[in-house]
């Protein structure tokens, strides 16, 4: 699956300073919708298409901040979309029909499973775990999750994924730019795996953060604190 989109995202790449930032921004849309599509064969290209200077502006660090800044918009279109999609259509119709759109009931029973088990915190952590990083936005939209938290949530997870994707291309087409783009992806993939346990400490300390100052701020909303204010 990879070697085939790799080969057709490459023909794609030659344009890419015409038509770079829109092709990132599409495929980052599909990729964080349902439809499964690997994100490391377009933010890494895009990081290292702009140290080579072959994106629009032919301006390395400018380019990179907007592949992804358009990475995140695109991203958050797909989000957006499994989020919709689940908040109007509702669970029945999702377990009968998801099939069709590469959901299947145990994908969906399971990514309903982390969300109730875990909560909002999940639309960020999931954001930055392979297999599940699309299918988060689905049971926040059948719990009928606050847009605005959903959208800080994901938002906060899908930019550092993103950034941590083009960085990583950034880095190895300052290493050497005659790398072909299969190469350049399996790379900056080998990269990822080897270090995903620096990712999930600090996936585990903003979590445990973010857990540790929502249960001391709900604490302080106690029943006495609520009566002297309304005294």
């Amino acid at each position: 699956m990879n070697e085939f989109l790799i080969n057709h995202i490459q023909l794609a790449a030659q344009y890419a300073h015409v038509w770079g930032f829109f092709l990132i921004f599409f495929f980052m849309a599909v990729e964080s919708s349902f439809i499964p599509f690997p994100s490391e064969v377009v933010m890494i290209p895009a990081g290292f298409l702009a140290v080579r200077g072959e994106l629009t502006f032919a301006m390395p660090w400018i380019d990179l901040v907007l592949a992804i800044g358009v990475g995140l918009a695109g991203s958050m279109v797909g989000a957006y979309v499994n989020y919709f999609l689940a908040l109007f259509l509702g669970r029945p119709f999702l377990h009968k029909y998801g099939k069709y759109f590469f959901l299947s009931p145990h994908v969906l029973d399971r990514s309903e499973e982390i969300f109730r088990e875990y909560g909002d915190i999940t639309t960020f952590v999931c954001r930055l775990i392979p297999a599940i990083r699309q299918l988060i936005s689905i049971p926040a939209g059948i719990a009928k999750m606050n847009f605005v938290r959903f959208s800080f949530f994901t938002a906060l997870g899908a930019v550092i994924w993103t950034a941590i994707l083009a960085f990583i291309g950034f880095y190895l087409g300052s290493l050497s730019k005659d790398m072909t783009y299969a190469d350049l992806v399996h790379k900056g993939m080998s990269m990822i795996q080897k270090n995903y346990i620096w990712i999930f400490l600090g996936l585990a300390i903003l979590a445990g953060g973010y857990i540790f100052l929502h249960k001391a701020i709900m604490r302080s909303r106690s029943p006495k604190a609520y009566a002297k204010v309304k005294s």
